[in-house]
C-alpha cells in the first residue's frame, strides 16, 4: 500500500464517507429517541466474526462502521439528553477536534510540536482568566476530571511530603509520613479512585450538610484531631444537589493546618465564568489544586479533563521526567511535565476553539444558560402530582422524587422506556432519586418542555409536593 506522499488522496473519499455519516448522525438529534437501539452483545454480533484475510477498501470500512455501530449510539448529543452531568459538543470544537486528529501531533513536547503546544498555553491562560485564578498556575489536559483529580492530588501529596521533609521521588511512599486526607461525606467517588491510583488509601470523612456541601465546623474537628502531612478536598458542584463548598472559610482553615487544598469541580467550576452564578465560587482562588473536565459544561469532545496547579513546581516534581533523546527547548518546560501521559492527542485545541468562538460574554451566556434550563425543568416536575424536588436548584443539578423509592424507581423506569429523554436515576441522601443534569449547549426550551411532559407521563399520581428542601403537602 502506498504512503499518503505518494497518495495525496488516500484519504479524501474515506473522509467524505465519514463526513456524510456524521452529517447524518448530528441532523437526526431533533426527532431521534435517546436511548439505543441495540445491545452490545448484539452488536458485538454484527461486528465481529474472523478477521479479513486481505485489506479492504478504507471508505466500505467507515460505512461498514457506520451502518453496524449506529443502532447502539445513545444521541448524547441531544438537547434532551440529561444523563451523568455529560456535555455535548459545539461546532468550533468538533470542528477542531477533526482537525486535532488529521494533525496527528504528539503534544508531549514543546520543541517537536509548537503549533499545537502553543494553542494550549494560550487557552490554558484563557482558562485562568476566566476562572480567576493565579496568572501563574500550571494547566494540563488529561483524558478527564479522574485525571485530573489524580494529577492534582499527586502534586498536593509531593508537597506535603516535602514540607514533612520526605524525598518521596527518591524513597518512595514505604516508610514516609502518613498523609491524612479529608474530604467531604458527599464527595465524588473519582476522588476516592485517585487517592486508591496514590496509595495514599481510604479518606477521613467529613460531615456534609443537607445539600452535600462540607460542613467547615466539622472541618476544624477533623483538622484538629491529627497533624502531619495533609490535604483537603473540596469540590465545585455537588454530584446531586450542584451546590458548593463554603471555599473562602474552609481554604483558610485548611491552610492554617498546613494543608494542601484540592478542588474538585468537574462541571461546577465553570460557574467561576458567569457573573451571575461567580459568588458559588467566592474563595476558591485561594485553593493551590482544581480539577475540571472540559467535556461537561464547555462542550468539547472526549477526552478533555483539566487540572490546574497553582504550584508548578509540586506538579512537575510529581509528572515531570528528562531524558537524553527529548529535546528541551527551552526553560518553559514541556506539556508532558504537568500530565501523566509523554504520548497524548493535543486535547487543549478543541478547548481553545470552543473558547474562541464564544469569548468571554458566550462562556457566561452557555453557563447562565444551562442553570436557567434546570430551574425550568425543576419548576415543571415540581408541578407534577406526586412529584418532590430534594435539591435547592443552585446549579445545573436537579433531583426529583415520586413518594417512596419505589414508585420513583418506577418512574425513572418509564422515562427511560419512553425514550423522549435521557434522566439517570441514583441515590441521594437514603433515597431514590430522579437526576437530571443539564449539560448541553443545544439544549433548548422545546427539549425542556419535552422533556418535563415525558416525565409526567410516566409520574404516578399521588400527594403534591412542594419545590426545594424538605417536602410537605401542598
Amino acid at each position: 500500500m502506498l504512503g499518503v506522499t505518494s497518495r495525496p488522496d488516500a484519504y479524501t473519499v474515506a473522509l467524505d464517507r465519514a463526513t456524510a455519516h456524521t452529517r447524518a448522525w448530528l441532523a437526526s438529534m431533533p426527532d431521534r429517541r435517546v436511548p439505543p437501539r441495540a445491545t452490545a452483545d448484539e452488536l458485538r454480533d454484527r461486528l465481529g466474526g474472523p478477521l479479513p484475510e486481505g485489506p479492504s477498501e478504507p471508505a466500505e470500512v467507515v460505512d461498514r462502521l457506520a451502518e453496524l455501530v449506529e443502532p447502539g449510539l445513545m444521541a448524547m448529543p441531544s438537547g434532551r439528553f440529561f444523563g451523568w452531568v455529560i456535555g455535548g459538543t459545539l461546532p468550533a470544537a468538533l470542528a477542531a477536534d477533526w482537525l486535532t486528529s488529521a494533525w496527528d501531533q504528539n503534544s508531549g513536547m514543546r520543541f517537536a510540536t509548537p503549533g499545537v503546544a502553543a494553542t494550549e498555553e494560550v487557552a490554558g491562560g484563557w482558562l485562568l482568566d476566566l476562572f480567576g485564578f493565579p496568572t501563574g498556575a500550571d494547566v494540563g489536559f488529561v483524558t478527564g476530571a479522574t485525571m485530573a483529580n489524580f494529577t492534582a492530588l499527586a502534586a498536593g501529596r509531593h508537597q506535603v511530603l516535602t514540607d514533612a521533609g520526605w524525598d518521596l521521588n527518591r524513597s518512595g511512599l514505604a516508610g514516609a509520613p502518613r498523609v491524612r486526607v479529608l474530604v467531604g461525606e458527599d464527595r465524588h467517588a473519582s476522588v476516592d479512585l485517585a487517592l486508591r491510583y496514590l496509595g495514599l488509601g481510604a479518606p477521613t470523612t467529613v460531615p456534609a450538610d443537607a445539600q452535600g456541601r462540607i460542613r467547615v465546623d466539622a472541618l476544624k474537628t477533623a483538622l484538629d484531631a491529627g497533624d502531619g502531612p495533609a490535604i483537603v478536598c473540596l469540590q465545585a458542584g455537588n454530584l446531586h444537589s450542584g451546590a458548593f463548598d463554603s471555599f473562602r472559610p474552609a481554604i483558610a482553615l485548611a491552610h492554617e493546618h498546613g494543608a494542601w487544598v484540592h478542588v474538585d469541580g468537574a462541571f461546577g467550576l465553570w460557574a467561576a465564568a458567569s457573573p451571575r452564578l461567580r459568588h458559588l465560587m467566592d474563595g476558591c482562588d485561594a485553593a493551590d489544586s482544581w480539577a475540571t473536565d472540559a467535556h461537561k459544561t464547555l462542550n468539547v469532545p472526549y477526552d478533555c479533563g483539566i487540572v490546574i496547579v497553582a504550584r508548578p513546581p509540586a506538579l512537575r516534581e510529581a509528572m515531570g521526567m528528562h531524558a537524553s533523546y527529548l529535546i528541551q527547548a527551552d526553560d518553559a518546560g514541556d506539556p508532558f511535565d504537568k500530565v501523566p501521559e509523554m504520548s497524548r492527542r493535543a486535547r487543549g485545541v478543541p478547548v481553545w476553539a470552543a473558547l474562541r468562538s464564544l469569548g468571554v460574554s458566550g462562556v457566561a451566556d452557555l453557563l447562565d444558560g444551562l442553570c436557567a434550563h434546570a430551574r425550568t425543568i425543576a419548576e415543571g416536575i415540581a408541578a407534577i402530582d406526586g412529584a418532590e424536588i430534594v435539591n435547592d436548584v443552585v446549579f445545573t443539578q436537579v433531583c426529583a422524587a415520586f413518594g417512596n423509592d419505589e414508585r420513583t424507581r418506577a418512574v425513572t423506569a418509564r422515562v427511560l422506556a419512553d425514550g423522549t429523554a435521557w434522566m439517570s436515576g441514583s441515590r441521594w441522601r437514603n433515597r431514590d432519586v430522579l437526576r437530571v443534569s443539564v449539560s448541553n449547549w443545544s439544549t433548548d426550551a422545546a427539549d425542556v418542555q419535552e422533556s418535563v411532559d415525558a416525565v409526567r407521563r410516566a409520574a404516578p399520581v399521588g400527594s403534591r409536593y412542594r419545590l426545594g428542601g424538605t417536602a410537605g403537602q401542598t
